[in-house]
């Protein structure tokens, strides 16, 4: 990749330049067989072994030469949206479980060059001889102590059977004291270790909450915080759902984020999360790493979790990359666990509840793959629509369809005069979400 390539890509992703663990990672990727990247959550690990991967693909060769090993699916669609975003001419797809499998059979079917997934599925494909696995010589194993933790561990063993020609391993993390697993056959990894390089602007504050359930308090806290971007963690769905039911009492907006939700529900929290339409995301530690969402100002542990490892990855999702943020712990009977140190008491001053963000999230029956792109969508918005530019917000283009975000109050208007009409060669639906 020449360097007018590479700033072409880091145009596109918005980035002026490369970080200092991006540009010392991207040099020994490139030159070191076995590289153990160690970073926090946010600081731009993607970026740092996209590159190098993409610079040293294939142009003439047709089938699969990378393959990305991750351990959720929002992080396997999160990469791939990545990648797609850099425009570097190569195809990615990502697979994962919860889809139907006729849909990665229809990707597959033209080869990518880089290819990822979850490890369940990607051995899957493997154990069908879904594609040739020849030319695959670049394996990553994005956020891999996760994937050990979740219980992947026998499929991993599987995919890196299969894979006799890689000659270059890429491992990440952003834990601290991570081991690695003797089956990875890692000879001589390079460390780059930035876990305590990154000094932390996080606050921690303890709220102390006026009743056991804590949803009075947290409500309270809400209204403290005001109108800002961040997570409520949990322990437990059942838990998430409580909460969940006392917040839209108090005609709080957000989302919900846990395992059990089908994958196009916990798609959609994040799409609207990112576009605006809520600020809060009620979330079990599913949401502590390796999600799309954008910088978050607090987050508060309305349930601690049990081990510090998660405690510290959900802190991450707040105060990243050099920026302040604020961690809240609500306590009822003063029970805090050993790991947490003694932080300062916050008094929660009174406030009205946070106003509505103004924003409401469409659907669209068209994608990529009908030659749609985002100025087609914002083109019929506004000539047909009738929007002006400030009243469209943020458009998420799929393979098959996309999500507007639109001024609420226009929304009701909006929709008669698109839905049912055509955008370029496809006739689509306009819907709220």
């Amino acid at each position: 990749m020449s360097k007018f390539n590479q700033q072409q890509i880091l145009g596109k992703l918005g980035i002026t330049k490369l970080n200092a663990m991006q540009h010392e990672a991207m040099n020994t990727i490139l030159k070191s067989p076995n590289t153990v990247l160690l970073s926090p959550t946010g600081s731009g690990k993607t970026v740092a072994f996209l590159l190098p991967i993409i610079e040293q693909l294939d142009p003439d060769c047709n089938e699969i030469q990378a393959m990305i090993l991750v351990p959720s699916r929002e992080l396997a669609i999160q990469i791939e949206q990545v990648m797609r975003k850099m425009g570097s001419g190569y195809k990615v797809n990502a697979v994962y479980g919860g889809r139907a499998g006729s849909k990665d059979k229809l990707e597959l079917k033209h080869r990518p060059a880089v290819l990822i997934g979850t490890p369940g599925r990607i051995a899957a494909h493997l154990y069908k001889e879904s594609f040739s696995t020849e030319y695959i010589t670049t394996l990553v194993l994005d956020e891999f102590d996760k994937s050990l933790e979740v219980g992947f561990e026998v499929d991993m063993k599987e995919i890196l059977h299969e894979l006799p020609n890689v000659n270059k391993r890429i491992l990440t993390s952003a834990t601290f004291g991570v081991e690695i697993p003797r089956f990875l056959d890692l000879d001589n990894p390079i460390t780059i270790d930035y876990l305590e390089k990154e000094s932390s602007q996080l606050a921690l504050k303890t709220v102390v909450a006026s009743d056991k359930t804590k949803l009075k308090t947290l409500v309270d806290t809400l209204c403290h915080i005001g109108n800002q971007p961040g997570i409520i963690f949990c322990n437990f769905k059942d838990t998430i759902k409580e909460v969940s039911e006392y917040l839209w009492e108090n005609k709080i907006s957000h989302g919900c984020f846990y395992g059990g939700m089908e994958q196009i529900d916990r798609e959609k929290t994040l799409i609207k999360f990112r576009n605006g339409t809520h600020q809060i995301i009620i979330a079990t530690d599913l949401a502590a790493r390796g999600i799309d969402i954008p910088e978050m100002k607090f987050i508060i542990h309305f349930q601690l979790p049990s081990r510090v490892e998660e405690f510290t990855h959900r802190n991450g999702r707040t105060a990243r990359m050099n920026q302040e943020g604020t961690a809240y712990i609500l306590v009822w009977d003063g029970n805090i666990p050993k790991y947490v140190n003694a932080p300062d008491i916050q008094k929660i001053q009174n406030a009205p509840i946070p106003s509505p963000t103004g924003w409401q999230t469409l659907f669209i029956t068209g994608g990529r793959k009908d030659k749609i792109s985002k100025g087609d969508i914002a083109g019929l918005f506004c000539k047909q629509g009738k929007l002006s530019n400030d009243e469209i917000g943020i458009i998420e283009l799929q393979s098959n369809c996309a999500y507007v975000s639109v001024k609420s109050s226009k929304s009701n208007q909006l929709i008669p005069l698109v839905n049912n009409t055509r955008l370029k060669k496809k006739k689509v639906r306009v819907s709220v979400v």
